[in-house]
């Protein structure tokens, strides 16, 4: 199998085209364990796979958590996936994906930078707070599409500074919290300046924190401009892997449209050859 290995703003994937390796769907889900398992093989977030369009778009994007568990979608995927379909020739500069959330569109901004109209919210709660251990949480939640994709967003003070092993077992506790039925990722962010946040996201199917998370990063955008702490307008937001500028179009007290620009690299691609994958595979 042929493969490429993607990053956008160190939120990495591996990359199957379906197109031309014609895999039963069944065995996506195994491969996106194996495969994503740092250490024993290549190593990744996730895996996404680019399959047949089934309603108009260019292609299809099926997505798989490190733990093999589908995902309805991942932005910074999306943005490294629009890349991948404008460099192999299967989309031009500006494209149509489908994704388990709904319909996605990229452009091309250069050769590194792609921005993509992330799925609209489909619930927006901005009072949920939860309650950890005996101590009540500010928090907000999100779904981003239908499916949604479920988000928790947390305000921390101090985060950049927080315990490494005290925020992981905080963001384990939430993600697993009884108020979410879908389980849920979890955005602890902080404000650091006009239209500037600092963010880190404990994501369901990696169990753990990533160096980014688009549609984490939307969600905190989304809640934050609707509460009037930023202007949504080229929300500037830090993370482990770097920066991610979000748009956001307002409608009355809703959104209209929501918009995600950063970086891609494409770190590798090559042949898979992992010995712990059956040998028919």
């Amino acid at each position: 199998m042929q493969f490429w290995k993607m990053n956008g703003a160190g939120n990495d994937f591996i990359v199957l085209n379906n197109l031309e390796e014609r895999l039963p769907t069944e065995e996506f889900s195994e491969l996106a364990r194996t495969l994503c398992e740092r250490h024993l093989s290549i190593g990744a977030d996730g895996l996404m796979v680019v399959d047949t369009p089934t309603q108009g778009g260019d292609y299809k994007m099926l997505f798989y958590n490190a733990d093999g568990s589908v995902g309805e979608m991942c932005g910074n995927g999306a943005r490294c996936i629009c890349r991948y379909g404008y460099e192999t020739g299967l989309a031009g500069e500006t494209q149509t994906v489908e994704t388990m959330a709904g319909i996605v569109t990229g452009k091309r901004i250069d050769k590194r930078r792609y921005r993509i109209r992330l799925n609209d919210p489909s619930t927006i709660r901005l009072e949920h707070p939860i309650e950890v251990d005996g101590v009540r949480y500010s928090c907000a939640y999100v779904e981003l599409g239908n499916p949604g994709i479920p988000h928790a967003v947390v305000p921390y003070r101090g985060l950049r500074d927080a315990d490494a092993n005290e925020l992981r077992e905080l963001g384990r506790a939430m993600r697993h919290h009884p108020s979410f039925p879908k389980g849920a990722n979890v955005n602890f962010y902080e404000l650091t300046g006009e239209d500037a946040v600092y963010e880190r996201t404990f994501e369901r199917g990696v169990e753990d924190f990533t160096y980014a998370c688009g549609t984490g990063t939307g969600s905190v955008a989304v809640v934050l401009t609707l509460q009037g702490k930023v202007s949504g307008s080229g929300v500037r937001v830090d993370m482990t892997g770097g920066q991610l500028i979000v748009d956001v179009e307002r409608e009355g007290s809703g959104i209209r449209s929501l918009y995600l620009t950063g970086p891609t690299n494409i770190v590798c691609k090559g042949e898979i050859t992992d010995e712990e994958l059956c040998p028919a595979k």
